[in-house]
């Protein structure tokens, strides 16, 4: 990994975040809005019964069974440059759209690359962007086999991904349970540390995001009692995604404040009033349904609410995993209550 010296001039020298006017996952548009486009291609889709999870209701990917020993995840995932340096843009937006295959329960197979770049851009970096991905990619025993290219003003890069997972073995986010508790495998706080934009904060987002869930999935299969419920943490926040949890096993999720683990440097981003541009827009489309305590510090609420790019798995489990995962990096941030669906932050 490069030192926070050495990526200034390579930022310098690429220029590729000046070109976006947003992003990483804070590029997503409102959850209401996907909602309204998932609702109409449902509308034109016919019965399959291999599809074992498409739009009704959606998770973080689509899965096809083939037969009785396998089914097909299909995912993709991209979004305009975070970062200037344009290998960490390559892995990191490889690590993202690998991310939703983990958090199925699946095994990555290969990937197709998608890629918007202006013309003015030299090939060099499209092909140092790319070859980063492709490297993320062989590195979780999968292949890019192929994609698809146009010229945009604003680059965009990313990856649709194929995986395959037993059919009875899918992790999906309904199923989470009363009295499980909730942990999660990466610290949070990219959001808020891209946006404040120190080198050094820089430089720790970016080690994060570069992880893939690989790790954190095998530690999931490797317990005796699979997870109740499983996603992945990206542009809607760590609430955004919980509320998805909650809404689809029909609970009430109560995350602990205080146990939320954050990345170096973020807690005194958030402390200091740096928020990123999605804040006002997440915050106004979970109000509905998520309550923040009174006692709870503004840069807490500010982190519940931080969109993250390539996060963690949430995660819902029995208590008796807990010592397991905390051991291979988890932190416990709540638990599972009865209720209506709903998440409460204490």
């Amino acid at each position: 990994m490069m030192s926070p010296s050495s990526r200034s001039r390579t930022a310098t020298a690429s220029g590729l975040r000046a070109l976006a006017s947003c992003g990483g996952c804070a590029a997503k548009v409102d959850p209401a809005l996907v909602s309204a486009l998932a609702a109409t291609a449902q509308r034109a889709n016919l019965p399959q019964p291999a599809v074992l999870c498409g739009l009704d209701p959606a998770d973080d990917a689509a899965v096809y069974r083939l037969d009785a020993e396998r089914a097909l995840i299909s995912t993709l995932d991209f979004f305009p440059p975070l970062v200037e340096d344009p290998a960490d843009y390559g892995a990191i937006a490889a690590a993202n759209a690998l991310s939703d295959v983990y958090a199925m329960g699946g095994e990555v197979a290969f990937a197709l690359v998608i890629a918007g770049f202006p013309a003015s851009l030299p090939g060099q970096l499209v092909e140092t962007v790319t070859a980063a991905a492709a490297d993320v990619v062989v590195g979780c025993g999968g292949s890019v086999v192929g994609g698809h290219s146009i010229r945009c003003q604003e680059p965009v890069f990313g990856l649709a991904v194929t995986g395959f997972v037993h059919p009875a073995r899918i992790w999906r986010k309904r199923g989470a349970r009363p009295g499980d508790l909730l942990m999660i495998s990466k610290a949070l706080g990219t959001g808020l540390l891209l946006s404040e934009g120190t080198p050094e904060g820089v430089a720790a987002a970016t080690a994060a995001m570069r992880i893939t869930n690989q790790a954190a999935a095998a530690a999931l299969q490797a317990l005796p009692e699979p997870p109740s419920a499983v996603t992945d943490v990206t542009g809607y926040g760590l609430v955004g995604h919980a509320l998805e949890i909650a809404q689809h096993s029909a609970v009430r999720l109560r995350l602990e404040a205080a146990r939320l683990p954050w990345l170096d440097g973020a807690r005194a981003a958030a402390e200091a009033g740096v928020r990123t541009s999605a804040h006002a827009r997440l915050l106004a489309a979970s109000a509905e349904h998520v309550s923040i305590a009174e006692h709870v510090p503004a840069a807490l609420a500010a982190l519940c609410h931080d969109p993250q790019t390539s996060g963690g798995l949430l995660v819902a489990v029995s208590a008796q995993s807990r010592v397991a995962l905390e051991a291979q990096g988890f932190a416990t941030v709540g638990r599972v209550e009865r209720g209506a669906a709903a998440v409460v932050v204490s």
